[in-house]
């Protein structure tokens, strides 16, 4: 049996506890329905010494490219009479270890947004204290931590937030074959193919989620890894255990390896054009054109396989002069039995004839962003690909 004083100091842990539980969640795609669709999660920290006390939400926070997604952050002063004009609310990302990019600045009512936020991040203004703060329309660029910081005369606190993105990792290698890109020409590959360099994060899940692929790529650390779920000889040894292997931080201008890119949901429509007969890369280009569109980028496709579950198996052009097809049901005569985007290399441009992937934007801007964001149903989760395949097979996270 527990003392009476005993069952007072269990029953007081537990509700302190209950008090650490709730922080400002909210996740939506239109402004109108920011606050109905708002989800609230509270997480309090306690300051016995500073006059300024921020809260902001634990973990991350995610939407997908295209949406709106609110970054979570609320602050208590002392004295609570403080005058509302002399508290400064300052947004910035964390780029690198030590280096910060402005978001946004709010002293009183005056307010001011940077580069290329301007015009998509706002004050959220859900009530007194609250530091919060509406990006509209968000980039791949976007994705990463944000630091949230409340002033007031001397004192100052400050949070932290992730903003994650739905989207797939693949990896990418040019034409010239692997093992052809430095770190920047990584960089400037992905954006090419309506990408980003991946981060260690999103690796790490694609590899959970059973990414394997046998050839080290940057990563947008600087960092060269790859991910291996099924060991063996020809990939690191048979005997050495599944896991991303990391080839550690590599020179950034002289070393070469393949890229792994990540994008997220599309401001557009992937398809496959039907003709009645096929055509050189030339040919697919002005087939596209003609129909509206433009040849798919490589980023492009992977986003139609996983968000518009994009199923086809008919090989044909993208952007970068290479052959692949979408598959989300794998079928015998389809290239194997796991779901991804098969990949039949870069054959000649001029003599060898296929279909052609297009892509056709969207007339509004925030077409993309027009649903709440939500986990996909029916998102493609498992997969695995071999190199003694014909196949780019890659994993939707």
């Amino acid at each position: 049996m527990f003392s009476k004083r005993h069952q007072l100091q269990i029953f007081g842990e537990m509700f302190l506890a209950a008090l650490i539980l709730t922080s400002v969640l909210s996740v939506s795609s239109l402004p109108e329905d920011l606050i109905e669709s708002r989800r609230r999660v509270v997480h309090v920290l306690e300051d016995e010494t500073g006059a300024v006390i921020v809260q902001t939400a634990p973990g991350k926070v995610v939407t997908h490219r295209g949406g709106s997604i609110t970054l979570p952050c609320r602050f208590h002063h002392e004295p609570e009479n403080t005058d509302p004009a002399r508290i400064r609310i300052k947004w910035t990302k964390v780029t690198d270890a030590l280096q910060f990019e402005d978001v946004f600045v709010a002293l009183g009512k005056q307010q001011r947004v940077f580069g290329s936020y301007r015009g998509r991040v706002s004050l959220e203004r859900a009530g007194p204290g609250d530091a919060s703060v509406i990006i509209q329309n968000v980039t791949l660029e976007d994705y990463g931590r944000y630091e949230c910081e409340v002033t007031n005369d001397m004192e100052d606190d400050t949070g932290f937030v992730n903003l994650d993105l739905e989207g797939v990792v693949f990896p990418y290698y040019p034409r010239e074959g692997r093992y052809k890109l430095n770190y920047h020409q990584a960089e400037d590959t992905c954006k090419h193919q309506d990408a980003i360099l991946a981060s260690h994060s999103q690796l790490h899940k694609a590899w959970l989620e059973g990414l394997d692929w046998c050839n080290a790529g940057w990563l947008e650390d600087g960092s060269v890894q790859y991910p291996i779920s099924h060991p063996r000889d020809e990939c690191g040894r048979k005997d050495t255990p599944a896991g991303v292997r990391n080839y550690g931080y590599r020179h950034k201008e002289d070393e070469r390896y393949d890229a792994f890119c990540f994008t997220s949901k599309l401001n557009g429509k992937v398809y496959f054009l039907k003709r009645f007969k096929k055509v050189n890369y030339a040919e697919a280009v002005k087939a596209c054109i003609r129909d509206g569109s433009a040849v798919a980028k490589v980023g492009q496709l992977y986003a139609a396989w996983k968000f518009q579950l994009l199923d086809r198996c008919e090989a044909g052009w993208l952007e970068d002069g290479s052959i692949r097809y979408p598959i989300v049901n794998p079928r015998s005569r389809c290239g194997g039995s796991q779901p991804g985007v098969r990949h039949l290399g870069f054959p000649d441009k001029k003599f060898r004839l296929y279909g052609v992937y297009c892509f056709r934007k969207y007339m509004d801007e925030t077409a993309g962003g027009s649903e709440a964001t939500k986990p996909l149903k029916g998102s493609l989760l498992k997969w695995k690909s071999s190199n003694s395949l014909p196949m780019n097979a890659t994993n939707a996270i």
